[in-house]
């Protein structure tokens, strides 16, 4: 009976669940007024992202492919306007993805800078040819044509208070100009800044402003009298300033007094407060442990992956978005009033992070889930740091401690401890807490010559990692058996067993579902299995030859005594751990095969390319049963879920896929059992599925046909134990409905009237499910009593009733 339910459950197809996408490569960032949605540019497209669920809700692009230079949303997010190289602007209904009109921008070269006033009828763009043009959108013309100013015009800002009609400016000159729009002149410049000026910060009441600039000094400026009240070094190019509400408690971030205090965001990477009357720093943002604030030497270099470029404030919600060199978008809580967000924000200390986005991945070169119920997974990028990224929500917690490119991954069984290794030859071991999600490094060891490119876990207990290197070894590592750090200290490990294992780079390493023994998959063409029963060295067993190119993934089938390998010849193959002989030859790639898993418990084999492809095949019959086209380029990252009904891919083109199992072929053999009548078949198939409605087709199925009630106690009562407890469970869903609550009390009557009270309650649950019975029961019971009425009444006043004029009997 289990073979036939396991040939069941062979999927025939994956369908795509959820992705993670590029959606920011740089440029503008702009959060919408309702604090839902961010909008950001990505090329050609301005891409808008929801915070509450990290997905990409809308998208608008440019016919022409042409990139958008700047773009701006509407005080009242109505509008989105967008300015492209092809000196077009276009106004959107972004909902909508249309467009509802557009307009050639009269800038001579490309729009650098846009903004809306705060009534949302007046729109204002900088070009890069230092002109200033306002349009009124509503009567749709050109209002004003504002020259004078040098080279681009990369900032320009309406004063908040709209009745003042003045409008900033800030170009090459690093001088801020103030516009008079009734009068069309500027009638000041404010000098402070000796470069870019990069961002305006307004009092609530109009009176004072606060400008930040890569010169690392903010000034704080008097607009009554358009003069710098105080200069405020920072020593740090800033790039965003926040001006922090007043009528706020925000002691927790050192403001202790009434005076004006503002916030920065620049190179070094970390939020700063400010008082403005003393010039001194009251508070300094603290990062995550190994990440730590970007050096004085290192803060000359322009690319540092932590430093901060923009600095945005979410009144509403107390909160501040920043945006990091590597195109990640956080999101910080502002110390709120603890006696109204008492419940929120029990456990939050000042600007902690309440989600991260991540804008690009750049190339991933492996993904694996990762968390309870594989809730999460965790990325290699191309990059130093790993990704973790929650699926739910999409936000992402950033992993230091490599310092050169991860380059592979795995997942101990439990799902809550998993390896990485890495260019800089070292492996690292990472634990998450099962309750906060947070994720840090337990262990660390680095003893390889060269670069560490395959790692593999014990898949018993968590007891030790094998890491493959390109200095042509293994090494086995073990592990302590308590993995718990204090504070920055993490374990290092000492490899217990090293040994050379091919004559080129080690590709691929995995251990089999026993421990006991180890295989790897090199450059040099061949795969070789390896005891690691004894205590110190790895034993050589046997090698496997036949891939003509280097093998690029071995894996161990879950199930059988066999070994699948995958290589650059385009071929996978199924190898005999007994005689080390090739049993099975796939081909169907074009290119590369990079990563080979074992899926459907054993029963078939998923393998990725570099073709872009990841192909589905049946073991039994060699066939290709399902080709997945999802990426366009090269798939480094396979991996399946515990359950084995998900599977998550990632590739060189920076997407990343969850697949879910469809169930075309299990909803067939579940009609096809029910058509044949076999119904405690079928409810043994349901109920393995862990699918409540499903379960409940099949009782409907039974309750149809003639003599249901005797058929469906036979059927019941035929359950293992274990079905029967499931059953029960699934009684007390369908309670709550008054559409299924018939069909619930049928088999309710069965198991209580002929189990005995005794092994009812051994059932895990049983006394819950049974307490959340009796108060629909009851409801049930009440509605078909006031029915009966009803019908009762219906029926008096039909027998009383008499047709007018006819004649009485």
């Amino acid at each position: 009976g289990q073979l036939t339910v396991i040939f069941m459950l062979c999927p025939y197809s994956y369908v795509v669940e959820s992705k993670i996408e590029p959606f920011y490569k740089g440029g503008k960032v702009q959060i919408s007024k309702d604090e839902k949605y961010i909008f950001c540019t990505c090329g050609s497209r301005v891409n808008v992202l929801e915070i509450s669920t990290g997905k990409i809700v809308h998208s608008v692009e440019h016919d022409d492919q042409e990139d958008i230079t700047s773009f701006t949303l509407s005080c009242d997010d109505e509008m989105l306007v967008t300015a492209s190289r092809a000196l077009l602007l276009k106004q959107w209904d972004w909902r909508q993805a249309q467009c509802t009109r557009s307009w050639r921008a009269i800038h001579t070269v490309p729009v650098a800078s846009m903004t809306f006033d705060s009534t949302s009828t007046l729109l204002a763009t900088g070009g890069c040819d230092g002109t200033i043009k306002l349009w009124d959108v509503v009567k749709q013309y050109c209002t004003h044509n504002l020259k004078g100013s040098s080279g681009v015009v990369h900032l320009i800002q309406f004063h908040p208070d709209i009745s003042r009609l003045q409008l900033f400016s800030s170009s090459l000159d690093c001088g801020i100009r103030l516009w008079d729009l009734r009068s069309s002149r500027c009638v000041c410049v404010l000098q402070s800044h000796y470069s870019a000026v990069t961002s305006l910060s307004f009092s609530p009441d109009g009176g004072t402003m606060v400008s930040s600039g890569r010169d690392k000094i903010c000034t704080v400026w008097d607009l009554e009298t358009r003069k710098a009240k105080r200069t405020v070094p920072v020593y740090e190019a800033v790039e965003g300033v926040v001006l922090l509400p007043e009528d706020k408690d925000l002691s927790e971030i050192g403001v202790k007094s009434k005076d004006l205090h503002f916030i920065t965001a620049g190179s070094k990477g970390v939020l700063r407060v400010w008082e403005a009357s003393t010039a001194r720093c009251v508070y300094t943002q603290t990062l995550p442990s190994p990440l730590t604030a970007v050096s004085e030497v290192e803060e000359e270099r322009d690319d540092d992956p932590r430093s901060l470029t923009f600095l945005l404030h979410l009144p509403a919600s107390s909160r501040l978005a920043t945006v990091t060199a590597e195109h990640n978008i956080v999101l910080y809580q502002l110390p709120v009033d603890f006696s109204f967000f008492f419940f929120l924000y029990l456990d939050i200390f000042p600007l902690c992070a309440l989600s991260q986005f991540v804008g690009y991945n750049d190339e991933v070169l492996d993904v694996k889930f990762l968390g309870k119920g594989d809730s999460h997974i965790v990325v290699a990028t191309n990059s130093c740091q790993l990704k973790v990224f929650e699926l739910l929500t999409n936000s992402c917690q950033i992993l230091y401690g490599h310092t050169d490119t991860v380059l592979s991954l795995d997942v101990f069984k439990k799902g809550f401890l998993f390896a990485s290794c890495a260019k800089d030859r070292s492996v690292r071991v990472w634990q998450m807490d099962s309750d906060s999600g947070q994720v840090h490094c337990v262990a660390q060891g680095s003893n390889h010559a060269n670069a560490v490119g395959s790692i593999t876990c014990s898949r018993m207990k968590a007891s030790f990692v094998v890491s493959g290197s390109q200095d042509c070894t293994v090494k086995v590592w073990d592990l302590p058996a308590d993995l718990s750090t204090t504070g920055a200290d993490v374990h290092q490990l000492t490899p217990r067993a090293t040994e050379k294992a091919h004559d080129k780079d080690v590709n691929s390493v995995a251990v089999s579902p026993n421990d006991k023994l180890l295989a790897s998959g090199s450059q040099d063409r061949t795969a070789r299995l390896w005891s690691l029963a004894g205590e110190g060295n790895v034993g050589l067993l046997g090698v496997f030859r036949g891939h003509r190119r280097g093998v690029w993934a071995v894996c161990f089938s879950p199930v059988d005594q066999v070994l699948a390998t995958s290589s650059a010849d385009g071929a996978t193959k199924l190898w005999s751990l007994q005689d080390f002989s090739c049993l099975k030859t796939f081909e169907g790639h074009d290119a590369s095969v990079l990563k080979v898993i074992f899926v459907s418990r054993g029963t078939q084999l998923l393998t990725s390319g570099s073709d872009g492809l990841v192909k589905l095949w049946t073991i039994k019959t060699n066939e290709c049963v399902k080709t997945l086209d999802a990426h366009q380029d090269k798939v480094w990252g396979l991996h399946v879920s515990r359950k084995d009904d998900k599977v998550v891919t990632g590739s060189a083109d920076s997407n990343i896929t969850v697949w879910v199992v469809t169930e075309t072929k299990l909803s067939q053999e579940l009609s096809n059992l029910l058509h044949e009548k076999k119904y405690l078949k079928a409810l043994g198939l349901a109920i393995s599925l862990d699918q409540p409605h499903t379960v409940l087709t099949v009782i409907k199925a039974i309750r149809q046909v003639e003599n249901s009630g005797e058929l469906l106690e036979k059927t019941v009562l035929k359950l293992r134990v274990d079905q029967k407890e499931s059953l029960l469970r699934y009684c007390a869903v369908w309670n709550t409905n008054a559409r299924n609550c018939q069909d619930a009390q049928a088999v309710l009557q069965v198991l209580l009237t002929h189990l005995p009270p005794e092994e009812i309650l051994q059932y895990q649950g049983a006394r819950t499910h049974l307490e959340g019975l009796i108060p629909y029961t009851e409801r049930h019971m009440q509605r078909i009593g006031n029915l009966l009425q009803a019908s009762m009444f219906l029926n008096y006043m039909w027998q009383k009733m008499r047709v007018a004029g006819a004649p009485a009997r």
